[in-house]
């Protein structure tokens, strides 16, 4: 099984399934045994990564749903990959993506120059 699997697995058998920081949240407890602890061991960054990944993506529609106005929404993650930026672009009734940046090439200013030439256009 790979990451996005196994978090499918653990909810269709009513698991919440969180990532805080680099840890794991998963309830209830009492379903908690051992097996699916040395499978979650296994895969543990594989399902952080697609855990925050969903978040990232959750964070730019719920941005657009808050703003009826708006067409696009982008937010930067700096902390969950070391040496990249990751932006999460989402464009309104179209689809939603994400840009790795290297850090040192990151410019949050010239960023914001590109948005703006493209919503001129």
């Amino acid at each position: 099984m790979n990451a996005i699997e196994i978090i499918e697995y653990l909810r269709e058998q009513n698991f919440i399934v969180k990532a805080d920081g680099d840890f794991l949240e998963l309830s209830p407890p009492e379903k908690i045994t051992e097996e699916l602890i040395q499978r979650l061991r296994q895969h543990k960054p594989a399902i952080l990564a697609e855990l925050k990944k969903e978040q990232r993506c959750k964070r730019v529609l719920d941005i657009l749903s808050d703003r009826p106005d708006s067409q696009r929404a982008i937010t930067s993650d700096l902390s969950s990959d070391p040496d990249n930026v990751i932006l999460t672009i989402a464009i309104r009734d179209q689809y939603t993506f994400e840009m790795q940046i290297p850090k040192d090439k990151y410019d949050a200013f010239s960023l914001l120059e590109l948005i703006e030439k493209g919503a001129l256009q």
